[in-house]
């Protein structure tokens, strides 16, 4: 190509980018694909970190040459066994090191590789296996293998599965069935056989080609699968990099299921431009103290998670001293005044400048260090709308804490707050590269590099997403400010008619339920009806808590929802809720789901998400008796 064909460049910390995010032929430091990119990084780092990982309750580091070297061993074995271009490889498994070396091993031979959560069922196994005409299934373990193993029949054209774990399994003997390690050797023989096969097949792959099937979560019917190619994810770098600085000494805690696109992006595939460091969180369960542990520069989760934290902080105040207490709540104030001028992108007074140095240097500091979160430059929040109230809470306690918008049709993301431009209760503006309308409906659409190619297989369903002038249809409904700030007032699915003919978005009523940190999520109800009502469900660990406080008596779960002083504690919650909206949009009455939800539900997604249908469906009964 011509030199003066290529578009103007511009360095951002050290990486080259297209000086217009969404323009054509999209690079990041020269580079069209991430297989491309991710040869580059290897050569050039060589023996620096890429990962790291806890190996018998020690962190253990993996450097980019174990990367290139495991990805290579992994893309030859699988072209050996009969992997051809454009055929797809299933990954199932919690996030590992391995996760990204057969995610980029797979991209690099031209396979298309596809996350499977480890909370599903057998059953959806089967549908997401046979959808995309799976040719490899790689399971982490025996209790993964086990599902394979009971749908076996189902997908005859699986040509093997990669089982990563051998506990429990030494004495298996299935035709189809291989360890990891049986793989690498694999990779090696094909190496020695033909050298410079792997840089080949690399240097094959072309921007359009589809690098990702990610399947959606579901929420609406059966998962679709999303088709992101290599430009897509590229433009999605390069975007997030325009937007939010990520440097090559930063360190990031993965712990997201790698099936997600958020995820997805920020542990893998950010990282291969900014050269920054990813730590594997051990497990879902042990995510605090793995953050403890690690204090990352930069951490993005799920509105849960940063409840979550934020409940724990409640929980350790109560249980403090008196003083300790009022010099938190001194804090507090002192933080929130000063949240107040930053989040509106005002400069701090001085006097209130120097108070909140002399808080946090004698509470707030230890706070932060005490989650993990002391060193963190700024922290994100996506996936799910997050309340504005622990927003403020955040940036209170001196955590800059930016909320974006993003879905896997976008590759991850759309738009963005920053520390420096950030308007609470919006979703930030577009970032480079991306545009966003909204239609005559109200549905915010989208347009892009980022955005995806379509659903596998689906003409239909694709035809659907896509106005005639090509925009993508996100399903959520909003509004874009003067200033270019865009807010999502629900989604188009969600949006509730009452019977008197009010239409009510459920989401900002739901999130300032989900604030109380007895609350950890809520479902409103009112479609067709002549009031809103609200199925809740408790946060065990705080509610507990307040049991034992007031010497509420329960035995279980249910018997702790059932408690009359627990039913007060949550009408309370919800009165001061109702506080802040309009008559016709308050709760009128509330039940309590009495069981503890887990993504192996079906009312859950596996990010977490109730699926409202699923909900109303399983406890129609409670629903009924809030009408009756």
């Amino acid at each position: 190509m011509d030199a003066s064909a290529l578009p103007p460049r511009i360095d951002i910390n050290g990486i080259s980018l297209n000086a217009d995010p969404g323009q054509r032929p999209l690079q990041v430091d020269s580079c069209t694909t991430i297989v491309s990119l991710f040869a580059s990084r290897c050569a050039g780092l060589g023996a620096r970190t890429a990962h790291r990982e806890k190996d018998m309750g020690l962190w253990k580091s993996y450097s980019w040459d174990d990367y290139w070297t495991h990805a290579k061993w992994i893309g030859l074995a699988l072209r050996k066994l009969g992997l051809e271009r454009g055929e797809v490889v299933s990954i199932l498994s919690e996030d590992r090191k391995e996760w990204a070396w057969l995610d980029l091993g797979i991209q690099c031979v031209g396979g298309i590789a596809s996350g499977v959560y480890t909370t599903d069922s057998d059953k959806q196994l089967s549908y997401l296996l046979r959808d995309s005409d799976s040719r490899f299934l790689i399971v982490e373990n025996e209790e993964q293998l086990d599902k394979f193993l009971h749908i076996e029949g189902e997908v005859p054209d699986l040509l093997n599965v990669i089982i990563l774990e051998d506990e429990g399994l030494h004495d298996l003997n299935h035709p189809k069935c291989l360890m990891i390690d049986a793989l690498y050797r694999i990779g090696q023989q094909a190496e020695a056989a033909q050298p410079g096969q792997f840089e080949a097949e690399i240097a094959k792959a072309d921007p359009g080609d589809i690098a990702l099937l990610i399947y959606t979560s579901g929420t609406t019917g059966p998962p679709k699968g999303a088709m992101l190619s290599h430009e897509n994810i590229m433009a999605a770098i390069s975007s997030w990099l325009h937007a939010l600085p990520v440097f090559d000494t930063d360190e990031q805690l993965c712990f997201l299921p790698l099936c997600h696109i958020l995820e997805r992006g920020v542990s893998i595939y950010l990282p291969l431009a900014s050269k920054c460091k990813v730590n594997f969180a051990e497990s879902p369960e042990t995510v605090f103290s793995n953050l403890q542990e690690v204090s990352p520069s930069t951490f993005i989760a799920v509105p849960r998670v940063w409840e979550k934290i934020h409940s724990q902080v409640t929980i350790l105040i109560n249980e403090a001293t008196p003083l300790g207490r009022k010099a938190f709540h001194a804090a507090l104030v002192t933080g929130i005044k000063r949240a107040a001028y930053l989040t509106e992108n005002k400069p701090v007074p001085l006097d209130l400048a120097w108070r909140f140095r002399l808080w946090d240097f004698l509470v707030l500091r230890n706070l932060r260090r005490m989650l993990g979160l002391d060193r963190l430059r700024r922290g994100g929040s996506g996936a799910a709308p997050i309340s504005p109230e622990l927003l403020r809470w955040y940036w209170a306690i001196g955590v800059p804490l930016v909320e974006g918008f993003g879905m896997t049709e976008t590759a991850g993301i759309a738009t963005i707050n920053t520390p420096v431009t950030n308007r609470i209760g919006t979703i930030g503006r577009t970032v480079p590269g991306t545009e966003l309308r909204i239609s005559e409906i109200g549905e915010i659409e989208a347009r892009g590099l980022n955005i995806f190619k379509g659903y596998w297989r689906n003409n239909e369903k694709t035809a659907e997403t896509f106005t005639d002038d090509g925009w993508l249809r996100t399903g959520d409904m909003g509004r874009i400010d003067d200033d270019g700030f865009v807010t999502i007032t629900g989604r188009m699915k969600d949006i509730l008619i009452t019977a008197g003919g009010k239409n009510i978005a459920p989401a900002e009523i739901e999130s300032r339920l989900k604030f109380s940190h007895f609350i950890s999520d809520a479902v409103v109800i009112g479609d067709a009806r002549k009031y809103l009502t609200a199925l809740i469900m408790i946060d065990q660990e705080n509610v507990e808590k307040f049991a034992q406080e007031q010497k509420v008596p329960f035995s279980d779960f249910p018997s702790l929802c059932a408690a009359k002083e627990v039913r007060a504690l949550i009408g309370g919650e919800l009165d001061q809720a109702n506080k802040d909206f309009a008559r016709v949009e308050q709760i009128k009455d509330f039940r309590i789901i009495d069981v503890l939800l887990t993504a192996e539900d079906e009312e859950l997604t596996a990010t977490m998400k109730l699926k409202r249908g699923q909900v109303e469906k399983s406890h129609g009964k409670l629903i009924e008796e809030m009408y009756q």
